[in-house]
Order: C-alpha cells, then sequence, then structure tokens
C-alpha cells in the first residue's frame, strides 16, 4: 500500500513524542543487568562483599546485579576492563587497595589512573590489620614484640611483596624501629599454616584472616590497626594502645564507576548500597566476618574520594620506606 506524504505527516503528528525519540532519551536507569567486576578470584574478601552488595544493590533498582571475577595482575586486569567501559552505570568495579592505592607504587606501567579514570561511589566496609604471632613466641603485646626484635630479627609474613598488608608492615617498621624482617608470600591463606608451626614468628594480616586462629588458641593477635577495639574480641589491643600513635591500616572495599558516569546514576546506585547496609541482615554479615562498616561519610561519592586520596599517599609513603619502586 502506497501511503501519501500528507497522510504519513498527519500519522505521525498523532504519534505519541516519547514513540519517536531515542530509548535512552527517556529510559530509567537502570532498565537491564548491572555488570559488577571482582578484579580477583572468588572466594576472597572482595568477592565476598562484592556479592553482598551486588545483592542488595539488586533488590533496590530491581534489576540483576551480575558479578564477574576477573583476576590478574592485583587486581589491575579487572579495574583496567572498568576503567575503559562506556559511563553509563552498567559495569562497577569493586575497588580495594589492590588495584585502587597499591598498584601504582607497584606497576610502572599500569594501564589506567586510579585518581582520574574512576568515579567513586561508595566505600561499603575495611578490614584492619593485625599481628598474629606464632604461639612458640612468647610476646603477648606491641611493646613486647618490640623488645624481642631487640634481641633478634622477628619475621613477620605479608601475603605478598607491594600487598597492603606489607605496607602496613614497612609503616609499623618505620613507626617502631623494630628488626623485623619481612617474609613474602603468595597470598594470605599459605602463610597461615606456617605460622601456626612456627616457621615464622607471626604475620600482618587481615582481622579476618586471623581471627578464628586466635580464637581456636592456634596463633594469638597482639594488636589490631584500628581506631578501638573490635567488638568481635575486645580482649585484643589496638596498636595505638600498644604505643604505637595514630596508628591504624585496613585493607576497604567500595565500589567505583567509570569516570563522567552521569551523577545521577552515581546517586542511584550510591543510595541502593547506604540502604542496603543501614539494617537488616548484609551489615552484620559483614560485621561477622570481621569487617567495620563504612561511616555515613565515607559512603558518599566525596567521602570515599577523599579516603581514596589519602590511603594513596599512605602507600606513596609506605614504598618508600619499604624502597619500592614501579616496575
Amino acid at each position: 500500500m502506497i501511503v501519501s506524504r500528507r497522510k504519513l505527516i498527519a500519522a505521525l503528528g498523532a504519534a505519541p513524542v516519547a514513540a519517536l525519540l531515542p530509548r535512552n532519551a527517556f529510559a530509567a536507569y537502570p532498565d537491564r543487568p548491572i555488570h559488577l567486576i571482582v578484579p580477583f578470584a572468588a572466594g576472597g574478601n572482595a568477592d565476598i562483599v562484592g556479592r553482598l552488595v551486588g545483592d542488595q544493590v539488586s533488590q533496590r533498582l530491581k534489576q540483576p546485579v551480575v558479578v564477574e571475577n576477573r583476576g590478574g595482575a592485583g587486581g589491575a586486569v579487572g579495574a583496567e576492563a572498568v576503567a575503559r567501559a562506556a559511563p553509563d552505570g552498567y559495569t562497577l568495579l569493586v575497588g580495594s587497595n589492590g588495584p585502587l592505592t597499591v598498584n601504582p607504587v607497584m606497576q610502572a606501567k599500569l594501564a589506567y589512573d586510579p585518581l582520574k579514570d574512576f568515579a567513586p561511589i561508595a566505600l561499603t566496609s575495611y578490614v584492619p590489620h593485625a599481628i598474629i604471632l606464632s604461639n612458640k613466641v612468647t610476646a603477648k603485646t606491641i611493646p613486647e614484640l618490640i623488645a624481642l626484635a631487640k634481641t633478634r630479627p622477628v619475621t613477620l609474613a605479608t601475603s605478598g611483596v607491594g600487598s597492603a598488608t606489607h605496607m602496613t608492615l614497612e609503616r609499623f617498621k618505620a613507626a617502631t624501629g623494630a628488626n623485623i624482617t619481612h617474609v613474602p608470600y603468595r597470598g594470605g591463606g599459605a602463610l597461615m599454616p606456617d605460622v601456626i608451626a612456627g616457621n615464622v614468628d607471626g604475620s600482618m594480616t587481615e582481622f579476618s584472616t586471623a581471627l578464628s586462629l586466635h580464637k581456636g588458641g592456634q596463633a594469638h593477635i597482639i594488636a589490631v590497626a584500628s581506631a578501638q577495639r573490635s567488638q568481635l574480641a575486645p580482649d585484643i589491643p589496638t596498636f595505638i594502645e600498644g604505643g604505637v600513635k595514630d596508628f591504624t591500616a585496613e585493607s576497604y572495599i567500595g565500589i567505583v564507576a567509570p569516570a563522567k558516569t552521569p551523577p545521577e546514576i552515581i546517586d542511584a546506585l550510591q543510595k541502593a548500597i547506604v540502604a542496603g547496609l543501614s539494617g537488616g541482615p548484609a551489615p552484620e554479615r559483614l560485621r561477622s566476618l570481621g569487617a567495620e562498616i563504612a561511616t555515613p561519610e565515607q559512603m558518599t561519592p566525596n567521602g570515599f574520594a577523599a579516603f581514596i586520596r589519602a590511603d594513596y599517599a599512605n602507600m606513596q609513603a609506605a614504598a618508600k620506606l619499604a624502597g619500592i619502586t614501579p616496575h
């Protein structure tokens, strides 16, 4: 059938305006699944927290959140993928120390800039670092450990050169002058059997990793690097109580988007994350893992951005203390 020009114009004039607009001009965000990239293998802290937060976001924004594990290069592989993704709110990163603040001091040819290529959404939680010692070591406090280090070198393991816990160990050595030898491992889980056996004197590790060993009597935590004692183990003093002034350190988890993601999308995601962590089972699940929930200010884009910049500066300083240069 041939339609005349006059009839075509009349038909278009009667059509709703919305039907003539591109789909993106009126589609409410989100209108399809969101992909949340975890830049590490499944099963670790970032993966556990990412899946929990993703579930909360999905419930509130009424769209599936698909969690994808893209490990490699200390989190750089997954981080680069998100940095290069379209800034439309459908590809997000579970950000942590590794890809955001440690990699810049370790990798000379990092393919993204953590301070420029991401838009922070919200810090979700962090796990403080702690020193756990073999039961073969008699020291029970920070002062006793420092005193022991004056009589012989003390060996403390971390999850690897340039890891967040390694950087914390270097800061601790600089703050106390303790004679401590760093023993790097390939991952936090691999070193714990050697701590239990006494093959190393102890470890600087995540509180969540060490807590079960402490409670089971297999080794003993002498201090936790948080501002206050943990409710999960109120018997363990902080580094500050042990005489290390203002000493805090943690492995953190937060959600970031590609830079230039529209503010209204950032706002929608931030509100969903805050709602999910303000009550119910999600925050209790995180606390049961030894994590601390971020403060309301840290759960804002500006607050998380300030947190990242501060940790970035701390990592730069710690790398200088350890003599680490990007390679």
